[in-house]
């Protein structure tokens, strides 16, 4: 029986979030180059890792992680304006389309001779090679992977995307790099817009590395609906017989997670910090599952692309193109400060796989798209 909460029981993880969000704001307006939702993500894992996170959070957080986060992905997309990414030329395109597909394919590829879930390098292969936490969100909620698996992708974006503020810089200043390509190569390979914004804006070429990164944020969505489409082909038939345990009876007598009306069965359901009991019986399938095997582009996801669309034509007024990336913005914060109380810092400073491919990933994205600025005339 699964049981949707009251109202009531959801204002307790709101309020949190929304508490969460101020401090980012306050953050970020001291930091810039820490954007409000990577504040956000490192002040849950924060509290998380304290064990300060209360049951009676729960219920508002999950509400938060899946409804509110897909409300601000789908406003994502009236920050791009594709006459805009176009003008940037064939050869910067490139470049972008190069880096981040080749990052994307080949992150799994070392995530697995690594021994590392695939779930995990998924989810570190998209956070990388598209938009940083934006992303592994959406791809998290568009697929079975778990709360722990974005939980480690997160913190590999923190982590890197904030080093190569510094990093990037220093690099294209050794190695020659005009301030042109070091903005082509900042929106190429850094992970999140406002670490790239920042860098763009040090040197000089804002408006440039910002265009680049959001031509990498639009492919968010073909890339999301491709692989949502061939996990759901590769996933077992609805009646296939139930998992087995090691001693090879049915895995039942599990007790079902409680989550609210009209969300999927998170990952939590496999026992990760959002869920409040375990998981469901394995014969019966998840509401993630059966999501996946339905349809072939998740309807936030259709949403971003509409929105894409609607900026495009250019009839919006600047009033509300001035004013989306604010909302938006907040919006993410929140949804990623409740994912990231499902970050327990001491498990991850167990698991040294994940951040050793993290660091590939970021090397393989940052040399695909040197040699494709190196190139540029």
């Amino acid at each position: 029986m699964i049981l949707a909460p009251t109202k009531a029981s959801l204002l307790p993880g709101i309020a949190a979030c929304a508490l969460a969000v101020a401090a980012a704001l306050v953050v970020n307006r001291f930091v810039p180059g820490l954007s409000p939702a990577t504040a956000a993500v490192a002040l849950g894992s924060a509290l998380a890792s304290a064990g300060a996170i209360r049951t009676r959070l729960r219920p508002g957080l999950l509400f938060v992680s899946r409804r509110v986060l897909r409300a601000a992905i789908v406003l994502l997309g009236l920050q791009i304006a594709v006459p805009q990414i176009l003008a940037l030329g064939w050869q910067s395109l490139a470049v972008v389309a190069a880096a981040t597909g080749l990052t994307f394919v080949l992150t799994p590829l070392a995530g697995r001779r690594l021994g590392l879930p695939p779930g995990t390098s998924l989810l570190v292969a998209t956070g990388v090679s598209i938009c940083g936490a934006s992303a592994i969100a959406a791809m998290h909620d568009s697929t079975d992977s778990s709360d722990d698996d974005a939980a480690g992708a997160l913190a590999v974006v923190v982590l890197y995307g904030s080093a190569a503020i510094v990093v990037l810089p220093l690099l294209a200043s050794w190695l020659g790099l005009s301030p042109e390509q070091l903005g082509v190569w900042a929106g190429a390979a850094v992970h999140e817009v406002a670490q790239v914004a920042a860098i763009g804006a040090a040197s000089g070429t804002l408006v440039t590395a910002v265009t680049v990164k959001l031509g990498r944020v639009v492919l968010l969505a073909p890339i999301v609906a491709i692989t949502t489409s061939l996990r759901r082909r590769a996933a077992p038939p609805a009646g296939a017989p139930a998992a087995r345990t090691s001693a090879g009876a049915p895995d039942a007598g599990r007790m079902p997670v409680v989550v609210p009306a009209g969300t999927t069965a998170p990952a939590s359901a496999r026992g990760t910090a959002l869920s409040p009991t375990v998981a469901p019986p394995a014969a019966a399938p998840t509401a993630a599952g059966s999501r996946n095997r339905t349809a072939i582009m998740p309807l936030f996801v259709a949403g971003f692309l509409a929105m894409v669309v609607v900026r495009s034509t250019g009839l919006l007024p600047p009033a509300v193109t001035e004013n989306v990336p604010v909302v938006t913005n907040v919006l993410m914060a929140a949804a990623l400060f409740a994912l990231g109380t499902g970050i327990d810092l001491r498990k991850l400073l167990k698991g040294g796989r994940v951040m050793l491919l993290g660091g590939i990933a970021t090397g393989l994205i940052g040399a695909i798209s040197l040699a494709g600025v190196s190139l540029l005339s």
